[in-house]
């Protein structure tokens, strides 16, 4: 009988053979070329494997890089004026001369709501970012830290969760931007800014702490602080890597409501104000015109639906990506 050892040893192949004047070739030349490429991937290479195969997702970002350019680079898609215009053109309906018709006050329409793409994004954006900053750092310490910490943390984001979120924001704006202020067009998006982020911020805390309290008893958490690793590194290297896609996939929706949430305050005239060009004060302005002149309402409502839907699109299919139960 053969000696099992011996055979198996001489069946088996060397992980590196001979070619050509001493070169090897790789344990893998002789395996198909499929076989070679699909190598292991990690949470974000599987995600965007299955995100790239999803109609929803290219439409909603497409949708959103054309918003992103309307707010960036406006003169892109006109050369009008959005501030001011002509009383002689007041009211007068779409035509091939303005696309989208003019205001009461004679401005083009569609020039404001290119223009009023900026605002509108630009203060939903930095909001959902100083959101996701401070409500997760706030997070993270409560629930790496636990005891005495994390129960004054989670009462203190109680108190602000309670708080009904346009009402809350009626008396913030109200209170530094009422009708009396004459602050200048950054000093209105920042307070809109301020108070969106002072009553949101809970709901981002509450998920980087459920997130770390799933985390942190980890055996490669236990094993970094057996080794001496300090707090800041297992906090910077091991615990926000690992807890960050819940907290995208909810800024990313957030980003979506923050544009509706800005539009309602500059509705009820407590948010963004003239000379900011928003497509909240558009709506805001059209309301006495909806049965004359429904296009002045029209084109600026159907810009904020089409942007709040691409942005709550998008979150959704990064979160069915990212989320192995939903696939």
């Amino acid at each position: 009988m053969s000696d099992p050892t011996s055979a198996s040893i001489v069946s088996t192949p060397p992980s590196h053979q001979p070619t050509e004047a001493g070169s090897t070739a790789p344990a893998d030349a002789g395996l198909p070329e499929n076989a070679r490429r699909d190598k292991p991937r990690g949470l974000l290479g599987d995600a965007w494997r299955d995100l790239r195969r999803k109609p929803l997702f290219w439409i909603s970002a497409t949708l959103i890089l054309v918003f992103v350019l309307m707010a960036a680079f406006p003169w892109l898609f006109t050369s009008k004026d959005a501030v001011n215009g002509a009383l002689a053109n007041s009211r007068v309906e779409p035509s091939g001369d303005a696309w989208f018709g003019y205001d009461v006050q004679g401005r083009d329409v569609f020039a404001r709501v290119i223009y009023g793409a900026r605002a509108s994004i630009l203060v939903a954006v930095v909001a959902v970012l100083g959101t996701l900053i401070f409500g997760g750092t706030v997070g993270i310490i409560a629930g790496y830290r636990g005891g005495w910490v994390d129960a004054l943390l989670s009462r203190i984001a109680d108190v602000f969760f309670g708080l009904p979120f346009v009402l809350g924001a009626i008396v913030i704006l109200t209170t530094f931007n009422g009708s009396g202020t004459s602050n200048s067009e950054w000093e209105i998006m920042g307070l809109v800014i301020i108070s969106l982020m002072v009553l949101s911020w809970p709901v981002s805390m509450r998920l980087m702490r459920s997130s770390v309290l799933a985390t942190k008893e980890a055996d490669y958490i236990v094993a970094a602080r057996a080794m001496g690793a300090s707090t800041s590194r297992i906090i910077i290297k091991h615990l926000l890597p690992n807890c960050l896609a819940p907290l995208l996939v909810y800024g990313t929706i957030m980003v979506g409501s923050f544009i509706g949430a800005e539009a309602t305050l500059s509705f009820l005239g407590v948010g963004l104000k003239s000379p900011v060009v928003s497509w909240g004060i558009m709506i805001s302005e059209a309301q006495n015109y909806i049965r004359v002149s429904p296009f002045l309402l029209f084109f600026p409502a159907g810009f904020l639906v089409t942007a709040v839907l691409s942005f709550v699109m998008l979150g959704e299919t990064v979160r069915e990506a990212l989320d192995p139960k939903l696939r």
